[in-house]
């Protein structure tokens, strides 16, 4: 994985975003995946950031200095409001659950459901449910057309 310092072009907000490489970035912003979690724009790109750099193996801990934030030049660079991202999540909880309505839950086994209807052994039909890292990659890799949700879900039968 690789964290990336993100920048929105419009509003100048700087916020960090991980990926499992720099291609991987570069695919997801293409693909509309990418947007400022502050104001939605999905034109961002990497802000100027420090590497991060590991110890050599063969030096002592080394105390260094005290590690202190550096403030962000960009304009409403500070912390979101919180009532705006309590808003903001309350509403694509919502959207979610309302798409979920149309939705069949089906468990872990997802991965054979949605490769089942991607090959055409079965019809295709609105799905979710549970699935490994690595069957969500070789799900992604054969074409497969598949994204995790938003936010958790707790299967049906649980105590909502």
């Amino acid at each position: 994985m690789i964290v990336f310092d993100l920048q929105c072009a419009p509003a100048g907000h700087v916020f960090e975003a991980w990926f499992g490489s720099s291609s991987d970035f570069e695919e997801q912003k293409q693909r509309g995946l990418v947007a400022c979690p502050v104001c939605g724009a999905e034109n961002v790109s990497k802000a100027v950031m420090a590497p991060a750099v590991g110890a050599k193996g063969n030096k002592g801990g080394r105390e260094t200095g005290k590690s202190v934030p550096m403030a962000h030049a960009s304009e409403g660079g500070g912390q979101p409001d919180p009532a705006a991202m309590k808003a903001m999540l309350a509403k694509l909880a919502e959207a979610q659950a309302k798409a979920l309505e149309k939705s069949d839950y089906v468990g872990k086994d997802f991965s054979n459901e949605a490769r089942a209807m991607h090959d055409g052994a079965i019809d295709e039909r609105p799905i979710h449910g549970e699935t490994t890292l690595e069957d969500a990659k070789s799900l992604i890799e054969d074409g497969v057309p598949v994204s995790p949700l938003p936010l958790p879900v707790r299967p049906p039968k649980t105590d909502n």
